[in-house]
């Protein structure tokens, strides 16, 4: 009884051993594939060329509501030769037609956007996941904007009096996207420069 005791307990340390590793192995799989994802969007969004950093490790994570949420998100620093480059800001729009909305906003130091991209989202298919760059060009609309181009004030779609189109038979995921990267620009302006400090949580 001793022998098939002690034979009994060696094999549950060696399963738990064996559980531990392929855990670890497993987790480390994940975190290099999401780390290779990450990298990927924001190469999406920023020109090559344009920095020389490794944005995806360059990160911040900020609280503000204009963000379109309370909870903190990340904000990666593009540097170019270790100088300030760009922002890119995660943004939520709150607002759209089937829920929120999860965008990359890039931004230079002017100001200016850069590119952007939609992460994540639940639109109709076939009419508001024009959205995506791979359905439609309307993203990229937002290139080489700014808060003075249009002024602020038009910072929305053409039926609501903007700027900005709207899609064939949808008017609120554009609208809502649109505000969104508005008010990532209105962050970015107040924000931009402190952004680049070393910090945990701005709030």
């Amino acid at each position: 009884m001793l022998t098939a005791a002690m034979l009994l307990a060696a094999v549950a340390a060696g399963g738990v051993g064996l559980v531990a590793l392929i855990q670890q192995l497993t987790t480390d799989r994940i975190e290099a594939r999401q780390a290779e994802q990450t990298l990927q969007q924001l190469e999406a969004v920023l020109p090559a060329g344009h920095y020389t950093n490794n944005p995806a490790e360059d990160v911040r994570r900020v609280r503000d509501t204009r963000l379109g949420t309370e909870q903190p998100l990340p904000v990666y620093r593009a540097r170019r030769n270790g100088d300030p480059a760009a922002l890119v800001l995660t943004v939520i729009a709150p607002d759209g037609y089937s829920g929120p909305i999860e965008l990359l906003v890039a931004v230079d130091t002017a100001g200016e956007v850069l590119g952007v991209r939609v992460v994540d989202h639940a639109e109709t298919p076939g009419l508001g996941d024009a959205i995506e760059a791979r359905r439609s060009d309307w993203i990229d609309g937002f290139r080489g904007r700014s808060l003075g181009d249009p002024p602020r004030d038009q910072w929305t779609v053409r039926r609501d009096g903007g700027a900005f189109d709207q899609f064939t038979g949808a008017t609120i995921t554009p609208r809502a996207v649109t505000r969104a990267v508005a008010r990532a620009l209105d962050y970015h302006r107040e924000h931009g420069d402190a952004l680049f400090q070393d910090a945990s949580e701005d709030h």
